[in-house]
């Protein structure tokens, strides 16, 4: 008999995070309005740099990324020493068919807006290590594994993300014959802003995360402590909106064809990076669970990352910035879908467990599915 997911998970999302999307908006209209009620704003907010990043907004893209990576279980990675098969799925999808999905679809769908189309490949390289959690969760995935797979991923990108944007960004281009349509920037102009709004918060949350359980423990940490830090990276993430619309001004009237045409490969990148995701762990054999965290690590990207990437690289009013903010407008209504889809598959491809059988055993390889 298969097993039908019971309850609404929209019930289990926080408010914050269901209308995430809403508050987004309302941090962008609040910034034009301050950019057309304030016209010296822009300057004053520019007067000061650090990095080539203005100290306000620097600070907002520093505290986007500190209390999400206060959350990694950094520790983790040493428990699945033998779960090489399941690490190494997710490093191909996460590393190789993530980007080179999410260049393909940029390239094909906004082929005369380049300073967009970078700001996918930016979105595309930037792997998830934040709301995947709450996706997971949400789907009734395997919380051990995505807590070692978000760890794996914020060590990854300290590693190979300055190179990996300097290769789609600069080169690939140029190797497919689109020389005029490629950006030249260099492995250390990404590096300095990885190292700064990545590396930092990285190096700020695992010392965080250490000293808080060595003093208090774990439970006091997961269950006291984070539940208070935690929001604050939304609130970080709409101060460097507002800031960022305050600046951007007038050349927003184009906004909403922008929105779509920038919104329209997002949404295919989550269809085809989740679904790809999902059946291919589905024909290796791996658990539900295990399959719903793989998929959902595949399909999530970190857009703190990649706007504060896209900020430091291309500025505060770049294209690619834009594209950055469009991102988790996408994301939450899309992920929130796959959720479903995820929990309507379990009963289809999942069904029970015989009774004295191990539970990472799909007993349904030979059978149709979906019949």
């Amino acid at each position: 008999m298969k097993t039908r997911p019971k309850g609404n998970p929209l019930v289990r999302l926080s408010l914050v995070d269901r209308f995430l999307p809403l508050w987004i908006l309302a941090a962008i209209g609040l910034g034009l309005v301050l950019g057309r009620m304030l016209p010296g704003l822009p300057q004053a907010l520019d007067a000061f740099k650090v990095g080539g990043v203005s100290i306000p907004i620097a600070i907002g893209l520093f505290w986007m990324m500190y209390p999400v990576l206060a959350r990694v279980r950094y520790g983790e990675l040493s428990h699945f020493r033998k779960r090489g098969g399941l690490l190494a799925t997710s490093l191909v999808l996460n590393w190789f068919v993530g980007p080179v999905l999410m260049f393909a679809l940029a390239w094909l769908l906004l082929p005369d807006l380049p300073h967009y189309r970078t700001g996918l490949i930016l979105i595309g390289l930037a792997r998830c290590i934040a709301m995947v959690l709450v996706w997971n969760m949400l789907a009734r995935g395997s919380g051990e594994v995505a807590a070692v797979l978000v760890a794996l991923n914020a060590l990854f990108q300290i590693a190979f993300y300055s190179l990996l944007g300097w290769l789609f960004i600069s080169v690939v281009p140029t190797w497919l014959g689109a020389n005029g349509a490629a950006f030249h920037v260099s492995v250390w102009t990404i590096a300095k802003s990885v190292l700064l709004f990545l590396g930092l918060p990285l190096l700020a949350g695992a010392l965080t995360r250490t000293l808080g359980e060595r003093a208090r423990g774990r439970i006091w940490y997961e269950q006291k402590f984070l539940p208070r830090l935690g929001p604050t990276a939304l609130l970080a993430l709409l101060y460097t909106i507002v800031l960022m619309f305050t600046m951007q001004g007038d050349r927003l009237t184009r906004l909403p064809v922008d929105v779509v045409r920038i919104a329209l490969p997002l949404v295919l990148y989550f269809a085809l990076m989740f679904g790809g995701s999902f059946l291919l762990a589905w024909r290796l054999g791996f658990s539900y669970e295990d399959t719903a965290s793989l998929s959902f690590t595949a399909a999530g990207n970190n857009f703190e990352l990649a706007i504060a990437v896209a900020i430091g690289t291309f500025g505060i009013s770049s294209g690619e910035a834009l594209a950055g903010v469009v991102g988790p407008l996408v994301e939450v209504p899309a992920l929130i879908a796959l959720v479903y889809l995820s929990l309507w598959l379990k009963a289809r491809l999942f069904p029970e467990v015989t009774e004295g059988m191990p539970a990472n055993r799909v007993l349904t390889r030979a059978r149709n599915p979906l019949v």
